[in-house]
């Protein structure tokens, strides 16, 4: 990849003193995550001690320096210079792969209804075509070891709530747009809500507390009520949104 104009991509945008939020692609695409681990991996290298934070996002990735020891200017110069012959990573299955135990239904998932009516197609072909698919981890963030994957079938596409929940409750699994997640804690959210798991993602006894890490493989896999309940899962129910 080679440095271009100010306006082309990748281009990097300011984020205060400490960092620099490199902007990789526009789009949201899976054949984007190799160059952005390519560029998390050779920025760890290139800033050594002085980095202080990688943050990958389906389509930039941001860089965090100390700036008592490294300037903007120097900063950029580095990341510059990685940009000129950055080539994308041609193995990334190197993340773990992880099946997430799930209770699809309008108890917990209340909606399914509203995706069904949205997508045209019954409750159990919306909960079918989600379980199906292997979804990679492109980004954390939001709130911790809150994982953004992607990409869902087409036929799933949904957008956000008009008025976001003021709390979701822990494990519940959404989508949004082409994208899929599961609330590591009791949250706001705006997701459309599909069901509930009972995969503890977010634990302070865990090394790096997330269960989920960007690259990861992640499946859905539905479950009954009772070995949901048997695993721990919480089947309190949840009203519809308005």
């Amino acid at each position: 990849m080679s440095r271009s104009a100010a306006n082309a991509l990748p281009r990097l945008e300011s984020a205060g003193l400490d960092g620099w939020m490199v902007r990789l692609f526009e789009e949201i695409d899976e054949a984007n995550l190799p160059w952005i681990t390519a560029l998390a991996r050779h920025c760890e290298s290139a800033f050594a001690d002085t980095l202080v934070d990688l943050v990958p996002s389906y389509t930039t990735l941001l860089v965090v320096f100390d700036p008592v020891r490294l300037s903007p200017t120097e900063a950029q110069q580095k990341i510059a210079a990685l940009l000129v012959e950055l080539a994308p990573d041609e193995d990334i299955g190197t993340g773990q792969v992880h099946e997430l135990p799930t209770f699809y239904d309008p108890s917990v998932g209340p909606d399914l209804d509203r995706v069904a009516g949205h997508t045209g197609m019954t409750v159990a072909d919306v909960i079918d075509c989600h379980s199906r698919k292997t979804y990679r981890v492109f980004a954390l963030g939001f709130a911790p070891g809150f994982a953004f994957m992607g990409l869902t079938d087409p036929r799933l596409e949904c957008p956000r709530l008009d008025t976001p929940r003021k709390k979701v409750p822990v494990g519940s699994v959404a989508i949004a747009a082409r994208q899929t997640a599961a609330y590591p804690t009791a949250t706001p959210g705006g997701w459309n809500l599909l069901g509930r798991t009972s995969a503890r993602l977010f634990d302070r006894e865990r090394e790096g507390f997330s269960l989920l890490r960007v690259g990861d493989e992640v499946r859905f896999v539905s479950v009954s009520r009772e070995e949901f309940e048997r695993q721990g899962g919480d089947t309190t129910p949840m009203e519809a949104a308005g």
